[in-house]
């Protein structure tokens, strides 16, 4: 049996890979830090074909502590593939950006990509296999005005999915990035769709189900001999 834990999988884009890993085969394991009722409806959408693990990616002894868990009650299986989806933003400029602000946006993205990676390594060393998507987004490439916070933690999980590509790539371990532009999400409600429609050269916002659709492939034995990239699905937003 294939295992793949996709963190923040309760809503928005990691609901729909969840659902995706599922159709593709895996046990999809849900994590959330709070929402339970809506990480049960992202299980219910997956058939049953997974289990929910609940735990703030942000707190190292909590996701150690689950993931140690998990291990011990699954014998001999492991994780295969994680995606590192879960974030948070909150936008300010920087001039107004409370501490508070600074460090939840990056312990949750950049901390929380160490907290739950770090554990999964040996085992995906041990079988020589492993898949490693970390979501990151136009903000990590570009910059985004009123988002320094949230860049600074995208561009950081680019940096770090370059190094550690290198680091694991003679185990047959890949680590991609997957950048997303403006997808339609609880994430992106409240903005003027309208207008940022025309900055688009696809005049439009992408899907969850694409970007679903993109890490599933990065996950796949197809993409054995990609590694260490940066994949954009924006739109020809920013290329």
């Amino acid at each position: 049996m294939k295992y793949a834990l996709v963190t923040g999988g309760s809503r928005g884009i990691g609901r729909a890979i969840c659902i995706r890993l599922a159709q593709e085969g895996y046990q999809v394991i849900v994590n959330y830090a709070s929402n339970e009722a809506e990480a049960r409806k992202t299980l219910e959408l997956m058939e049953g074909r997974g289990e929910l693990m609940p735990f703030d990616v942000a707190d190292a002894r909590q996701a150690r502590t689950a993931l140690e868990q998990w291990q011990q009650s699954h014998g001999g299986e492991y994780i295969e593939v994680v995606v590192n989806n879960a974030g948070i933003r909150r936008d300010n400029v920087m001039a107004l950006m409370p501490e508070d602000d600074w460090h939840r946006v990056l312990d949750i993205t950049l901390s929380g990509f160490y907290n739950v990676t770090q554990p999964l390594l040996p085992a995906m060393q041990l079988h020589k296999f492993g898949r490693i998507v970390n979501m990151a987004s136009v903000s990590g490439l570009k910059g985004l005005p009123g988002q320094t916070n949230y860049s600074a933690a995208k561009g950081g999980i680019i940096a770090a999915t370059k190094a550690l590509a290198q680091e694991v790539a003679r185990r047959n371990i890949t680590v991609n990035a997957v950048a997303p532009g403006f997808i339609k999400t609880d994430m992106t409600e409240g903005l003027d769709e309208a207008a940022l429609k025309k900055t688009i050269p696809a005049n439009r916002f992408g899907t969850p189900e694409e970007v679903a659709a993109l890490v599933a492939f990065l996950v796949s034995p197809a993409a054995g001999y990609i590694t260490g990239n940066v994949v954009s699905i924006n739109g020809g937003l920013y290329t």
